[in-house]
C-alpha cells in the first residue's frame, strides 16, 4: 500500500455489509412488501407492515434452521409472522420476498467496476462468516464468484473470522504471504481484529455506522466510508503478482460451493 506499505498482491473484503449492503437491502426489501400484501391479498396495510417487520425481526435471529431446508425454514417465518388469518400466503410471500432481496442486494456497478479493475493488479479473495447454505445462496445468485480468486465461507470450515487460520487458508490458497495481503471488512471484531491476528500487511475498515472506536476495540490501518474509495489507499502503479496461474486460483474455491440442503453452521456476518 501507499505510505510505506509496498508489496501489496492481494486484497481480502468481507462480503455482507461491506460489498452489498446486506441490513439495508433486507430493511429495504420489508419495507417494499407491505404495498404488495395489500395489492395481491387484500392484507390491511398496518397488519402488512407488522408482519414484514416481525419476519425480519425473526430471520435475523435465526437465518437459518439446519434441521430444514433454506426455503422451508423461510416459509414458517412467514407463516408465523403473517398470522393464522394470511399464513396461507406464506409460500407465495416468501417467494416474493426472495426476488426482491436479491434484486436489492445485487453489487452495484461501482463496486463491480472495483472488482474487476483491482483484479488486474491483484490477487482478490472473499471471506465470510456464516452458514454455508445461506452464505453460497447469495453467492450464487449474486454471481460473485468471477469476481474473486478464492472464496471462503465460515459454514464450510473448523474457523470463521476472526480466527487467523482462515485468513492463512486464503493466502495459501493465493500464494501470498500474509504481509503481502490486506483485509477489508465492516466489522472490528472479526474482519479487522482477524487481520491483526494473522498479521496481514494492512487492514481497512468501512465502518456500517459510527466510526468510533473505543478503548479496547482493534485498531484498523485506515477507515474509508466506502468500500470504493479502497483504491486511493493503493499503489497507483501496482505490478500483478505472479504468484500462481489464475487459472488455477480462478477454480479452487468451487471446490467448497455445496448443495444449498448440505452446510454446516456458524455465525452470519449478515447482521
Amino acid at each position: 500500500m501507499e505510505n510505506g506499505r509496498p508489496g501489496i498482491s492481494a486484497i481480502l473484503f468481507d462480503l455482507d455489509n461491506t460489498l452489498i449492503a446486506t441490513r439495508k437491502a433486507d430493511k429495504q426489501t420489508c419495507c417494499q412488501l407491505p404495498q404488495i400484501l395489500w395489492e395481491k391479498w387484500s392484507v390491511p396495510i398496518d397488519l402488512a407492515t407488522n408482519a414484514s417487520k416481525a419476519f425480519l425481526r425473526a430471520f435475523r435471529k435465526c437465518p437459518e434452521n439446519l434441521s430444514m431446508s433454506l426455503d422451508a425454514w423461510r416459509r414458517l417465518l412467514w407463516a408465523q409472522a403473517l398470522g393464522d388469518q394470511y399464513n396461507k400466503y406464506a409460500g407465495e410471500v416468501y417467494r416474493i420476498w426472495l426476488q426482491l432481496r436479491y434484486d436489492n442486494l445485487a453489487l452495484s456497478s461501482d463496486v463491480q467496476n472495483l472488482l474487476i479493475k483491482l483484479r488486474q493488479h491483484y490477487f482478490v479473495g472473499l471471506i465470510t462468516n456464516g452458514t454455508s447454505r445461506a452464505q453460497w445462496e447469495k453467492i450464487q445468485l449474486l454471481h460473485l464468484e468471477s469476481f474473486f480468486d478464492v472464496v471462503l465461507v465460515s459454514g464450510d470450515l473448523l474457523w470463521e473470522k476472526p480466527h487467523r487460520q482462515i485468513f492463512n487458508l486464503a493466502c495459501e490458497y493465493l500464494g501470498v504471504q500474509p504481509q503481502q495481503c490486506i483485509m477489508v471488512g465492516d466489522k472490528l471484531e472479526t474482519d479487522i481484529l482477524g487481520g491483526l491476528k494473522a498479521n496481514l500487511g494492512g487492514t481497512v475498515w468501512v465502518p456500517l455506522n459510527s466510526i468510533d472506536i473505543g478503548d479496547d476495540d482493534p485498531r484498523p490501518d485506515y477507515v474509508i466510508k466506502n468500500v470504493t474509495e479502497l483504491p486511493t489507499l493503493l499503489p497507483k502503479n501496482p505490478k500483478v503478482p505472479r504468484f500462481r496461474g489464475r487459472e488455477e486460483i480462478r477454480n479452487v474455491h468451487r471446490i467448497s460451493a455445496p448443495d444449498f440442503e448440505d452446510s454446516n453452521s456458524n455465525s452470519s456476518d449478515g447482521s
